[in-house]
């Protein structure tokens, strides 16, 4: 009893290999898990909708190398999927790999999923049901930008880290200010008032030039693959949901699919809506002083020890 308690114990640290898009993340985090007999659990916002693979960069069972994968394909494309789901997702599946003696390598690029497992989740006021009715019904006859301003006077902390088109985070906003007079930015510095979890964390941000470049050619290759197809599959079954069609390039797909964008535009339109994605997950690790961010002039096995040393693996 005392062993398992002991084993338990040592579990509590959690393993992140985190950093922007297209930055080598899912690459190294197999390489990792099948040199030091982990499993990978997702960090990725995106990955858990079935039928979103080109566009998200989903892994595919070759790419996974035959290390298992966690928090990936778990709801339909017009389902909710939000961050307190995501938490308690993550803790069972970390605790369900340590009970069979291995340990969980969460390999992603969402800050707000890296907040809540190590800092834990804000408890923010209930919603109000019908605050948000009035409030999205506001969206629906005003228009998605006329909120966004809003916020932006209320909270431009919280409104810099979203995307206008950003409905629902941005209705939250609004709704936690009327509800309390606080900015919601200001409230989720109680994430970090008690303990954080303890945490081991190697970060991936490559030089801007060559990673500009490989986002491009990434867009390029993506679309190449049958990524128009794949969103279209997706109009034309189950539909997309408020949160899904957040997911990087989706929607500038949509609008080609809608008559509102030449086909020819989407490469460079994609690429540098990913660049400013990067700017924003770039300003959520910010938050954290502990991130070990790997030298840009390492390749190959040299990146595999130098990430496994940083996560006390070797």
């Amino acid at each position: 009893m005392q062993e398992r308690e002991q084993g338990a114990q040592e579990q509590d640290e959690l393993l992140f290999l985190v950093g922007p898009t297209a930055t080598g993340k899912t690459d190294l985090g197999v390489e990792l898990a099948r040199a030091h007999g982990l499993e990978v659990c997702s960090l990725d916002s995106m990955l858990v909708y079935r039928g979103m693979d080109i566009g998200t960069a989903k892994p595919t069972e070759a790419e996974r190398g035959g290390v298992p994968h966690h928090l990936i394909d778990l709801v339909d494309p017009p389902e909710r999927y939000d961050v307190q789901r995501f938490r308690e997702d993550a803790l069972a599946a970390a605790r369900g790999i340590a009970d069979r003696g291995s340990r969980a390598l969460f390999v992603g690029g969402t800050g707000l999923y890296l907040q809540v497992l190590v800092h834990g989740l804000f408890d923010g006021p209930a919603i109000d049901r019908a605050l948000r009715a009035r409030l999205e019904e506001r969206g629906r006859v005003e228009g998605g930008e006329v909120l966004y301003r809003e916020l932006m006077a209320v909270d431009p902390t919280l409104a810099r880290r979203l995307h206008p088109n950003d409905a629902r985070r941005v209705i939250r906003g609004l709704e936690v200010f009327e509800q309390t007079g606080t900015p919601l930015s200001t409230l989720q510095s109680q994430w970090a008032s008690g303990a954080p979890r303890p945490a081991r964390i190697v970060g991936l941000d490559p030089e801007r030039e060559a990673w500009e470049a490989k986002v491009r050619a990434r867009t390029d290759a993506m679309l190449a693959a049958g990524w128009i197809d794949e969103v279209r599959a997706i109009v034309d079954g189950p539909g997309f949901g408020p949160t899904s069609r957040q997911a990087l390039g989706y929607a500038e797909i949509l609008a080609h699919l809608a008559g509102e964008l030449e086909r020819d535009a989407l490469p460079e339109l994609v690429a540098r809506r990913t660049r400013q994605f990067a700017r924003r997950q770039r300003t959520w690790y910010r938050r954290f002083d502990d991130i070990a961010w790997m030298p840009h002039d390492l390749e190959g096995i040299a990146r595999v020890a130098w990430a496994a040393t940083r996560l006390g693996l070797a």
